[in-house]
């Protein structure tokens, strides 16, 4: 009975604590968080992102309390003031109770969508649950802050006015507190993720046997060793189909694809491992292949199966392609922590590839080609300068999922023809480059092309490519009509929440089913190459089976492979 009544004491006093305006905003932004996006969300996300953005709502609260103070304005009466704040109380509650009950309509209206099967209910309760440890957890945080500033503050007024000591510490403690996430706990977070990583990378698959031919990377024969690739380059090396199964299926002759692979320990400079990557790739003899494509694989060096199998087949396996790694983290890690190696390892490659391809006679050289996906994509971007191509241009480009830190996808969208949508741009006549998603291309197959044929495969729903800080203050062009078919027309932008909201989307958007989210299906791809590549021996009848089989064979090992979230899986990412 004590300890009750000093729990109930203790809460009591903190509800006391708590700002009415500060709690009236909170709840507002509360409601906007349970609205949908791009992603579905589970009740776990769902409460953790309800409860920051309350919290933030929370403090924007209390910052418009401390500002009026500050300024003196007027109060109004104690009575009216009471009053006022049971009306703004019970009208919160009411809003916030409607928006649960339709937490889960709106969280189907994504579902259905992704043709993804709808969920019963949204967990109000759960959600609630989580959502105040979130927004307590980080009230005392905020408290904790005020207390080190005010703390601060009364020891510089010995000796500077109380105004001017109140803005220094209010800078310290920003400084302070910025030091010790960033020196200390970033830091220790990156380096045991790091070491993660690393140790994951050089694991052994008992399913990956070293490969036996001498034409394939990572052989006796190779000059990479097989335990030097890397997991992500022994599954590249060994997962792509053989010249038995292309002929089988296609009923033509077929090669066996030449995949080029050099892991981060192949050699200790980006440079160093370009070079080893360019001594393989002639030592298979990728330059005598009819087809060469460099690609810049996302952060952990994973290359998406469905992105190559399916330029393989189309090409009856007269491909030849090749990567680097750059770094073992995943692709957000990656970006946050490592963000100039990925672009200087996908420079090195090409400046090594494009210098050699060169000097080859134009008529029994291959077609040349980039390629990237996410991380990839942008980087992949960054590999080759406009400038150097001119007298010389590569075949063309195909980059999927760029994200929205993209410079050229951002420019290209930002200068796109008028009336189109910002999920699927047109640029100029289209001689030059694309826009596809899951429905094709908006230019006609037919349409001339120029030199170079760039093509981005991306989603409407693909949250990695859309997101923008400026969503914070300004509603994304994406959302105005025409919206994309992936994108649920419940979907309305608020200031702040939104952005909030698809910054939680892009840390999800590999739990979509494929052909959605960030999660490129074998059927787009598919239509993606033969744009790029001019394919013209396959019959609509036969692409048509070709996107059946891939888009089976895929999706079954994507099943196969679900046992949860993995962190070191960097699929999409």
């Amino acid at each position: 009975m004590v300890v009750a009544r000093y729990s109930a004491g203790i809460i009591g006093r903190l509800m006391q604590s708590l700002s009415g305006v500060g709690l009236f905003l909170g709840a507002l932004f509360f409601a906007a968080a349970l609205t949908p996006t791009l992603v579905p969300r589970s009740y776990l996300t769902q409460g953790a992102l309800a409860g920051a953005c309350f919290a933030i709502g929370y403090g924007a609260g209390v910052l418009w309390r401390w500002l009026w103070h500050y300024l003196e304005l007027p109060e109004p009466p104690p009575r009216l003031r009471f009053a006022t704040n049971m009306v703004v109380a019970l009208g919160c509650l009411v809003v916030v109770i409607v928006f649960l009950w339709r937490a889960a309509e709106w969280q189907n209206s994504i579902r259905a969508a992704m043709k993804m099967e709808p969920v019963e209910t949204a967990h109000p309760l759960k959600t609630s649950a989580i959502a105040l440890l979130t927004f307590f957890a980080l009230l005392a945080l905020g408290r904790l802050f005020s207390l080190v500033s005010h703390f601060l503050a009364t020891q510089i007024r010995r000796v500077i006015p109380p105004k001017v000591a109140n803005a220094a510490g209010l800078l310290l403690a920003a400084l302070l507190f910025w030091s010790i996430a960033n020196n200390f706990l970033i830091r220790t977070a990156f380096n045991a993720l790091d070491s993660s990583f690393r140790e994951f990378d050089a694991l052994h698959e008992p399913e990956r046997p070293q490969p036996i031919a001498p034409g394939k990377t990572g052989s006796t024969a190779s000059l990479v060793r097989w335990d030097e690739l890397g997991r992500a380059g022994r599954e590249f090396v060994v997962s792509g189909p053989s010249a038995a199964e292309i002929g089988a299926f296609t009923g033509r002759p077929a090669r066996d694809p030449i995949r080029v692979y050099v892991g981060l320990r192949g050699a200790d400079t980006a440079r160093g491992r370009a070079k080893l990557a360019l001594d393989e790739l002639k030592r298979q003899g990728g330059f005598e292949r009819s087809t060469l494509i460099v690609i810049t694989p996302t952060g952990t060096g994973w290359i998406d199966p469905a992105a190559m199998g399916t330029v393989e087949y189309l090409l009856d396996g007269d491909v030849a392609s090749v990567a680097v790694q750059y770094s073992y983290l995943n692709s957000p890690l990656s970006l946050l922590f490592q963000p100039e190696y990925g672009a200087a390892a996908a420079r090195a490659l090409f400046a090594e590839i494009y210098g050699y391809w060169t000097t080859l006679p134009k008529d029994r050289r291959p077609r040349l080609y980039v390629h990237g996906l996410s991380l990839g994509a942008m980087n992949s971007e960054q590999s080759a300068e406009l400038f150097e191509m001119i007298g010389d241009p590569i075949a063309g480009a195909l980059w999927s999922g760029p994200p929205f830190e993209s410079h050229i996808w951002r420019s290209i969208t930002a200068n796109r023809n008028a009336g189109s949508p910002a999920w699927l741009p047109e640029f100029r006549d289209g001689r030059f480059v694309r826009f596809m998603n899951q429905n094709g291309p908006t230019v006609s197959a037919g349409a001339p092309w120029g030199a170079m044929r760039v093509v981005y495969l991306q989603y409407a729903s693909d949250p990695i490519v859309l997101f923008d800080y400026r969503d914070a203050y300004r509603r994304p062009p994406w959302m105005n009509a025409p919206r994309g078919p992936d994108v649920s027309p419940e979907l309305h932008w608020y200031p702040v929440v939104t952005m909030l909201q698809l910054a939680l989307d892009m840390a999800v958007a590999t739990s979509t089913p494929m052909g959605y989210g960030h999660v490129y299906a074998p059927e787009h791809y598919i239509d993606a190459w033969v744009a790029v590549t001019d394919v013209h021996q396959w019959s609509p009848d036969a692409l048509a089976k070709l996107k059946d089989h891939l888009g089976k064979a895929a999706r079954t090992a994507t099943s196969d492979n679900a046992s949860g979230y993995n962190p070191y899986d960097d699929r999409g990412g």
